[in-house]
């Protein structure tokens, strides 16, 4: 049956509003238990479902949430959303990062200096196999950005220098999975161009992620190798300077070229 143009209006504002059903009661969910972490030891807040009160920059630690990141995934029923939780110190270092695949029922966790976890035992990069692709994982934006058959010609010459055989590229999900995937699928990156416009991530994207790539020793940065700034003054976007996650070092560095 196809659908009229009014008809998929209407399923995209449903689908918008279950969204935001969704976001809001695990948010609500989320605040009630972190509550009283936050009363003991004056924490901050930082959620994607609410307004930027600038705790974050009053307090020596703040709670910076997404509900439900992954939303278009979530919207299309497919897998690929998660909720992510960090506590960032008041300099932008992840103390704490935690993604929850609710599909899988898979949990991601770290602490700072306390090593990483996947559903509670010790989260190690799987050895390479023989033969392996590398794996690129976008979101739905990517491609509208990239140069696509530069980019492209770029990735299969990256791999192909890397010793890897081939390329495949892993959509739909979020930002937080997308960072865990790169570990599930390695050699992989998960690779966002820089935009000057407001967009291309924010904060609670990244924050939980960067404490797990922390602690497991590998690359989590902006497209130029740069720490990602978790706590800036005068934003929560994180457009200016891309965002690359890699599965090793080299794979990081060479990224920098992409799109060029």
């Amino acid at each position: 049956m196809q659908l009229s143009p009014d008809q998929l209006t209407e399923l995209e504002s449903l689908a918008s509003q279950v969204v935001t059903a969704v976001d809001l009661e695990s948010q609500r969910v989320l605040l009630e238990t972190l509550g009283e972490t936050s009363t003991r030891f004056e924490l901050g807040l930082l959620t994607e479902e609410s307004p930027d009160d600038s705790s974050r920059h009053r307090h020596d630690h703040f709670w910076c949430i997404d509900p439900l990141d992954g939303t278009l995934a979530f919207t299309k029923g497919l897998p690929g959303y998660a909720v992510s939780i960090a506590l960032v110190a008041r300099d932008g270092t992840p103390r704490i990062g935690v993604v929850f695949d609710p599909v899988t029922a898979t949990l991601y966790h770290a602490v700072h200096r306390k090593g990483a976890r996947k559903n509670g035992k010790r989260w190690t990069i799987p050895p390479r196999l023989p033969g392996a692709p590398l794996s690129l994982m976008i979101d739905h934006s990517f491609i509208e950005q990239a140069n696509e058959p530069t980019f492209r010609n770029q990735l299969e010459d990256l791999a192909a220098k890397s010793g890897y055989q081939g390329t495949r590229i892993i959509d739909h999900a979020g930002a937080a999975l997308n960072a865990c995937r790169v570990v599930e699928h390695a050699p992989a990156l998960y690779f966002k161009f820089p935009k000057p416009q407001p967009g291309g991530g924010s904060l609670w994207d990244f924050a939980a992620t960067t404490c797990l790539f922390a602690e497991l020793g590998l690359p989590a940065g902006d497209i130029h190798g740069h720490p990602l700034k978790l706590n800036p003054r005068d934003r929560t976007f994180m457009n200016h300077h891309g965002v690359c996650f890699a599965s090793h070092p080299a794979l990081a560095s060479a990224a920098a070229n992409l799109g060029r």
